[in-house]
């Protein structure tokens, strides 16, 4: 046979099997005296084998393996590890699949997705409320409510699966009260306001207890534990890691007002 009979009969390309050879996975054939290769039953045989060992998912260095052990005993080991592999791939997709049933569900709930997202239905709910009261408000929405939408999408995708559930729990409970996001809001248009103020302005102190009134005092004293991912603990605490990069996003005054009221906070947990 000659070569394109040989990889239609095994159902490969002519390239396929020049690669093979190539590589040494595919010995190399008698030649005619013409130069061209001859290839007989065996070589049909080989071909075949390999063609059905990289069906199976084995990348080209394993297949190698498998035909260097006649016994079939790497064949076997070869095969249980792939076996596994695609377990693992099995349930990573699976959970893919699982999240973006999610994704879709809230594009149908919320009508679309947020800009900051992929989120969690938790988060994506807090940001549905906040739109809508957004929409109900004169004017464009304030630009600190769409920072605050990123701070948040951020911590959620960073933080632990614990911490994930805390940050949850701790916007549920934020949110719960009536009129709890049509308070945030007014606190978001203060803040707005300080863009060019200066950090003594006596709206700082304002926007500060605006703001640390809109924390409920169950939710002030879970923030105020030290230690805790996410808790807010002493001002200084605003001035290193996380919530530096935070702040570096505020002018100065608006930065004075949330330090502020994480004072104000920890305050009064304490």
């Amino acid at each position: 046979m000659r070569i394109g009979e040989l990889a239609a009969l095994v159902g490969v390309s002519p390239r396929a099997v020049r690669h093979y050879h190539h590589l040494g996975l595919l010995p190399e054939p008698a030649r005619r005296a013409n130069g061209y290769r001859e290839y007989g039953l065996p070589d049909a045989v080989a071909l075949a084998r390999l063609r059905r060992l990289a069906e199976l998912g084995l990348g080209l260095d394993e297949v190698r393996d498998v035909l260097a052990d006649d016994s079939g005993r790497e064949l076997a080991e070869v095969l249980a590890e792939l076996d596994a592999d695609l377990a693992r791939q099995e349930e990573e997709i699976r959970s893919r699949r699982v999240r973006l049933a999610a994704l879709r569900r809230q594009a149908e709930e919320h009508g679309g997705l947020p800009a900051e997202g992929p989120v969690s239905d938790e988060l994506a709910a807090v940001f549905g409320e906040m739109a809508r009261t957004s929409a109900a408000r004169p004017g464009p929405e304030p630009a600190m409510a769409a920072k605050e939408r990123e701070v948040l999408a951020l911590l959620e995708s960073t933080g632990q699966e614990a911490g994930r559930r805390r940050l949850a729990d701790l916007l549920g409970q934020l949110t719960a009260e009536p009129g709890a996001m049509e308070r945030m809001y007014e606190v978001y248009g203060l803040l707005d306001a300080l863009a060019e103020a200066a950090p003594d302005d006596p709206e700082v102190a304002r926007a500060a207890q605006a703001l640390a009134d809109c924390v409920p005092d169950a939710v002030a004293a879970e923030l105020a534990v030290p230690g805790r991912e996410g808790a807010a603990g002493p001002a200084a605490a605003a001035e290193g890691g996380f919530l530096a990069a935070v702040h570096a996003q505020f002018t100065p005054a608006q930065a004075a007002a949330v330090r502020e009221a994480i004072r104000l906070i920890t305050e009064r947990a304490g």
